[in-house]
């Protein structure tokens, strides 16, 4: 298994650059090949190494947390190596986990081959799991993404309120009245009194995505 290389960059294509280590030339895909070209030779590259029943392929990143994240990506269902790369070369990693964490779906369906499905799926899967990924700039990410409330999604809300809160989200986000309410119907049976906003839009995701 390859978990890295380092030599120099023998020269690129649109979506891979050729790394050669000791006279050999490895084609790893990535983000941005350009990208690799432009740092102090020789560069360092961080493997992931994919096989197939066809073709053994390596992806390879600028940083650790930038391999971390692509992994992450192939755990959604329906997304592949080259879905996940695209959305990397599209989106910084701090900016792709902010807009994870804050449910911004907006974002998400900008980012090439991810609909509105599948950008729900990404946050439903990976909202409480990328804490680990040890990306640094996340903090001062998440500012740019907070969430359009007038209170802050953390803090605890009277259920009426919060609903209230979360459905003017979810309105945001193109979703109809009548599909909200059929989902509330269920929600209601299955909310507490202290239910926070970020909560309720997750559950209320959840149901709409079962249709």
């Amino acid at each position: 298994m390859i978990d890295y290389l380092k030599g120099q960059v023998a020269y690129i294509e649109a979506d891979y650059a050729v790394i050669e280590v000791n006279d050999i030339g490895y084609r790893v895909f990535s983000p941005n090949p350009y990208a690799l070209q432009a740092m102090p030779q020789p560069v360092t590259v961080h493997i992931h190494y994919h096989t197939r029943e066809d073709a053994t392929l390596l992806f390879g990143f600028e940083s650790r947390q930038q391999k971390a994240l692509f992994r992450k990506f192939l755990d959604v269902s329906g997304i592949g190596p080259k879905v996940a790369l695209g959305m990397l070369s599209a989106g910084k990693p701090e900016k792709l986990v902010a807009a994870i964490q804050q449910d911004n779906l907006t974002y998400l369906t900008k980012l090439p081959g991810i609909g509105k499905k599948t950008a729900q799926r990404i946050v439903l899967d990976l909202k409480d799991k990328l804490d680990g990924i040890g990306i640094d700039l996340l903090g001062g990410a998440l500012s740019s993404f907070t969430l359009q409330y007038e209170d802050a999604p953390n803090e605890p809300i009277a259920e009426g309120r919060a609903w209230k809160e979360a459905k003017d989200g979810l309105k945001a986000l193109g979703y109809t009245e009548t599909e909200l309410d059929r989902a509330w119907q269920v929600l209601q049976h299955e909310v507490n009194a202290d239910e926070q906003v970020d909560q309720l839009m997750k559950k209320a995701l959840q149901q709409l995505f079962k249709g």
